[in-house]
């Protein structure tokens, strides 16, 4: 028998310049979604929650999801594959909503490594620079930002633990 740990996040010797991570899942983005991400958010433009608004008054003429939610979305499908064993996520250098989102749509995300750098200061981290896109199902960009994270190296990271002890299959 084998056991397999489920990889979650990277230790700084993985990271290489100018690999791409496709990120998996997709997430379609419901009109429930929406209207929850904007409540609990207070976000109450009714760009994002009133259809006839959105249908009357606005360029789009049908509601937009709100930016956030597809960044939060973007952001948080890329943890498995990058920040996962982070220490600390330091910088959103740049966010980017470059076409809109629509009630509907699903979103998928890649990023790419920019940087790899040694902390200057201790010797059991570096630093991570990386670019994440994210598309809807037509191909179409719609989200894009650049983030640094602060990111263990493989010989200094707390060993993962579980609360419990002993073989539960015996």
């Amino acid at each position: 028998m084998t056991t397999h740990d489920r990889p979650f996040g990277r230790y700084l010797e993985d990271f290489v310049p100018g690999d791409v991570y496709k990120h998996w899942p997709g997430k379609t983005i419901t009109e429930y979604d929406d209207h929850l991400f904007c409540m609990i958010t207070m976000n109450h433009h009714p760009l994002h929650t009133n259809v006839w608004f959105a249908e009357h008054e606005s360029v789009q003429k049908r509601n937009v999801v709100v930016g956030n939610l597809v960044y939060s979305l973007v952001l948080g499908m890329s943890v498995p594959d990058v920040s996962g064993a982070a220490i600390a996520n330091l910088e959103i250098e740049t966010l980017q909503h470059k076409n809109p989102t629509f009630h509907g749509d699903t979103i998928y995300a890649e990023t790419r490594v920019l940087e790899v750098a040694e902390s200057r200061s201790k010797n059991d981290r570096g630093i991570v620079t990386v670019e994440t896109k994210g598309f809807n199902q037509d191909g179409l960009e719609v989200c894009y930002f650049r983030r640094r994270v602060m990111v263990w190296k493989r010989d200094a990271a707390p060993q993962r633990q579980r609360p419990y002890s002993g073989d539960v299959w015996a």
